[in-house]
């Protein structure tokens, strides 16, 4: 049996980087897969395209950080779905700048693509988890939530935020036997650390134990574990995916 048969998961910011990788390793662990697209209509068909033959898919456009689209997003999942058992919090923009350069405009923006959009998307799929009796959260943080970065005050706080919203979700709704973590990914190798170079990479790797990048799939296997039967009795954690990074 595959780790999570017979899920229903809803994933947003679905189409790219690593919400792409938790898309691809939940539909072939045997979930059905509902994911949030923004801009990238074309790379969201291609994932339907590529997937289908693995079993149920389901992309639409929504902005996570918009609490009507969201409440809307989770009506239409349940439709398609019939449910949902899985929530992955996934959605996320960086807009870095120092804090002395940085604009109102760099730090709302974030705030409520990273941390926002988490409050909608998890108050939006209390009811029906509620009701089942049943369900995972799962929240993608950052290390940068947990250790700060210059230059990141905007998405360190955005990140930082999320964990301290884990653990009180954890709380609020564990006896319904609905689970919240979070995961805190290190370095991970995507597009946007393609476009440092190989000599910023390289300064990357030499502080990081493992001495490698993380790639997408090592977060989707890991969300699809907290997603699965084998974590029932795991809430209201973080955990660091980071090649010892942050120890």
């Amino acid at each position: 049996m595959k780790l999570l048969e017979g899920k229903k998961a809803l994933i947003t910011g679905g189409s790219r980087g690593i919400g792409k990788a938790i898309v691809e390793v939940f539909v072939k662990e045997g979930a059905e897969v509902a994911f949030t697209y923004l801009s990238s209509e074309e790379s969201a068909k291609k994932i339907v395209d590529d997937l289908q033959s693995y079993g149920k898919v389901v992309a639409i456009k929504s902005n996570a950080a918009n609490y009507q689209e969201a409440e809307e997003l989770v009506k239409q999942v349940i439709d398609a779905l019939g449910g949902v058992d899985i929530l992955v919090n996934n959605a996320g923009i960086t807009r870095d700048n120092l804090i002395m350069r940085m604009s109102e405009e760099q730090w709302d923006e974030v705030i409520q693509t990273n941390l926002k959009s988490v409050f909608n998307l998890t108050k939006q799929v209390m009811r029906p988890m509620m009701k089942a009796r049943s369900g995972s959260i799962i929240n993608i943080s950052s290390i940068v939530g947990m250790r700060g970065n210059a230059g990141q005050s905007n998405y360190a706080a955005s990140k930082g935020g999320i964990i301290a919203f884990t653990k009180s979700i954890a709380q609020e709704i564990g006896s319904r036997n609905i689970r919240c973590n979070a995961i805190a990914p290190g370095f991970i190798e995507t597009d946007m650390t393609d476009a440092l170079g190989e000599e910023a990479k390289d300064a990357f790797i030499k502080n990081i134990p493992l001495k490698r990048l993380g790639t997408p799939e090592d977060i989707a296997n890991a969300a699809a574990f907290l997603g699965s039967d084998l974590a029932t009795y795991i809430s209201g954690q973080t955990l660091s995916v980071c090649g010892a990074l942050n120890c």
